[in-house]
């Protein structure tokens, strides 16, 4: 799983309590320069639940974040 975070300016005047560290996930496939030839491929179902027909594209954020 690929993460990033940054830390966003905190106003001394913003009513809300601050989020000091932001993070995101960066999706697999910005790290790859091609796609490599014979993948293996998930089943049609799995590609459905996943997003993706490649399970090294698959980056598990819906699943472990809760987000569906």
């Amino acid at each position: 799983m690929y993460r990033g975070s940054y830390r966003p300016y905190v106003s001394p005047l913003d009513p809300c309590p601050p989020i000091r560290v932001k993070t995101f996930v960066l999706p697999p496939q910005i790290f790859m320069n091609y796609q490599q030839p014979g993948l293996p491929q998930n089943s049609p179902e799995e590609a459905l639940r996943t997003g993706t027909l490649w399970p090294s594209l698959a980056d598990g954020f819906s699943r472990e974040e809760g987000i569906s």
